[in-house]
């Protein structure tokens, strides 16, 4: 059920907003948008505030549900002016950051990912950390892909002989001789500066050049070591030139490992996304003389209908938002609406001129093409882990939010039906489905109490407000959408309910059988879906649930009362004793063929003989 929708803002917010509409500057900055209750909606930057906010007034559809329905909770705007556009940009995206609006990209860092640090000390260690501390320190990632950190961990190990202990080494601590050589030594993994058989400027040109090989500078320290074996072979040190010819060796490994096929010999940022529903991965592969020395991978939400340049926007602000080292190119998959600012900003940011550029040739776009096809398995993944995780929402619920137009994926659905048939014994169901699947163990029946006569509206306001009265009482989860199987009347009903409860922001639809018509608050005329639509589907599964379950338990009940019923007309035989004579003799048929003594056992002497002439009594008559 796809249609553009005009856009439709609150009477009162219109003249509120109208005004500041008016007064707005033709000048850069960044603009907030807020709902009645002064949440943040959506913070946006622009070069000119004046024309950019003005289009999201026009009173035209926008063809996006989403923004249409971001625009008719506007109450409010504010607006923070800035010097330039980059300011502009700088800004949004520390806000952005802060207060995760709802309707903005949002790139999911929730999780901490390790770097590798180099420490400020005389003697520095090196070792992988998940916090960033403002010590002076040297830190290198993230690392999105641990196995990558640990091999370059590993070859550095290998490479050069640097302390693995955590002691704070400087020339009071060797003079005091606190720590004694460890095992370390002894296997030419460490030059021992616990005891100062290095010297601190020699250990600390070892760490430059560890530096230097996570940035990936490997030629110039590959061509440094060549010069110093050869020096060595010269002067007839062969052991120590044996040393520098392993480093070469371990070197040559770690380059042709990392090294990309036509990739200039550049450093070089490249930016790629896969998206897909509300979901998008986006991976930056950093490029280092032609060599790949890493790979980092940013999952982001809230993108359906977004085009990828926005998307790619959003993560090259939020990836060099923090990041130190900002390569002379920055290639991107996608072209970028306010690619100038961003260029601008970043060769401010590096304090050189930055390229950003799409693909020059016939390299590069291999290049994207694999890079893309990575950042499509990371998203498949990210979808198979929310599956493990019951994270997964199914396409009927992607499709019914859809149609529905409702702000959540509805995940818990709960639906209601009445059964009278005979126009007896009247009960209700409620079953619940989560995640498209039926979940037994929350369903509910009802027996309805207080009708003298059958009347499908209030018996449906009765079983919702039973239900969600005890909800509320015992703080139980709300479900994300409400179907009622019935048309106009029900509906009303089961909404006239929980406003006397007073939940007023859980959706909630009536389901007609009749012709599957959808009735929805508010609106007017009932709507259809087609007949494939995964959403009918799914709607009728659970309304055909509900049914089933409401038919089910009215057979039980009416059987049961129907095999009571000869119980209950002995005098002084109550619920009570009915309950224990079933329980004892298993049947109404098996008290009727009970002895005498059989039934005195189990309610006394004199309720027996009253329940044997009952039975007695019975069948003589219809004998004669």
């Amino acid at each position: 059920m796809e249609k553009q929708v005009t856009i439709q803002v609150a009477e009162s917010d219109k003249e509120q907003i109208r005004e500041k509409l008016e007064s707005l500057p033709a000048s850069p900055g960044v603009y907030q948008f807020k709902d009645k209750q002064g949440s943040l909606l959506y913070i946006g930057k622009a070069q000119s505030i004046r024309s950019r906010v003005r289009q999201y007034f026009q009173n035209r559809p926008t063809g996006s549900p989403r923004l249409d329905l971001m625009i008719s909770k506007i109450h409010d705007l504010d607006i923070i002016l800035t010097d330039s556009d980059v300011e502009a940009l700088i800004l949004e995206a520390n806000l952005v950051k802060q207060y995760n609006p709802r309707y903005n990209v949002r790139l999911k860092d929730d999780k901490s990912f390790p770097y590798i640090v180099i420490t400020r000390e005389p003697y520095p260690r090196v070792f992988v950390t998940r916090q960033i501390k403002r010590d002076g320190a040297r830190y290198f990632g993230p690392y999105t892909d641990v196995k990558t950190m640990r091999y370059a961990l590993k070859t550095i190990r290998d490479i050069f002989r640097i302390r693995s202990c955590n002691y704070y080494i400087d020339d009071e601590f060797i003079r005091q001789k606190k720590a004694r050589i460890c095992l370390d030594y002894h296997i030419k993994k460490c030059d021992g500066p616990c005891e100062g058989f290095i010297s601190e400027k020699s250990y600390n040109d070892m760490i430059n050049q560890v530096e230097a090989l996570l940035k990936g500078r490997t030629e110039n320290l590959k061509r440094r070591f060549e010069d110093e074996m050869q020096r060595l072979s010269g002067e007839l040190q062969f052991e120590e030139a044996a040393d520098f010819r392993d480093k070469i060796k371990a070197l040559d490994v770690y380059s042709e490992h990392q090294k990309v096929e036509g990739a200039a010999q550049i450093d070089r940022d490249i930016f790629v996304t896969a998206a897909e529903g509300d979901d998008a991965c986006g991976v930056v592969f950093k490029i280092r003389e032609g060599k790949l020395i890493g790979r980092q991978h940013y999952y982001l939400d809230n993108v359906e209908g977004k085009p990828e340049s926005e998307i790619l926007e959003k993560l090259l602000e939020s990836f060099y938002l923090n990041d130190t080292y900002i390569p002379p190119e920055v290639m991107v998959s996608s072209n970028i609406e306010n690619s100038d600012m961003l260029q601008r900003w970043l060769s401010e940011k590096a304090d050189y001129e930055v390229a950003l550029l799409r693909e020059k040739n016939e390299n590069d776009e291999k290049l994207i093409r694999m890079f893309k096809l990575n950042a499509k398995f990371l998203l498949d993944e990210l979808k198979i882990q929310r599956k493990k995780r019951g994270e997964f929402i199914p396409k009927s619920i992607q499709s019914l939010q859809k149609d529905l137009r409702l702000q959540t994926p509805p995940m818990r659905i709960e639906c209601f039906d009445v059964s009278n048939i005979q126009s007896s014994d009247i009960v209700a169901s409620m079953v619940c489905f989560d995640s498209a699947k039926p979940k037994k163990s929350e369903y509910r029946k009802f027996k309805i109490t207080g009708l003298d006569h059958p009347d499908d509206f209030a018996s449906m306001k009765q079983a919702v407000q039973r239900r969600y009265k005890r909800v509320l009482e015992e703080q139980m989860q709300l479900p994300d959408l409400i179907v009622i199987d019935g048309g106009k009347g029900q509906l009303s009903s089961a909404l006239a309910a929980l406003r006397e409860l007073e939940i007023t922001d859980v959706p909630v639809i009536g389901l007609a059988k009749r012709l599957e018509e959808i009735y929805i608050p508010g609106v007017p005329d009932p709507q259809t879906l087609p007949k494939t639509s995964p959403s009918l589907r799914l709607l009728q599964r659970i309304r055909d649930e509900a049914h089933r379950f409401a038919v089910t338990y009215h057979r039980r009940v009416r059987s049961k009362r129907m095999m009571q019923s000869d119980l209950d007309m002995v005098e002084g035989i109550g619920k009570k004793r009915t309950k224990m004579l079933l329980e004892v003799f298993g049947s109404v048929q098996g008290v009727k063929h009970a002895t005498e003594e059989q039934l005195a056992e189990t309610v006394g002497q004199k309720l027996a003989e009253k329940i044997r002439l009952h039975f007695h009594g019975q069948v003589e008559e219809i004998e004669t």
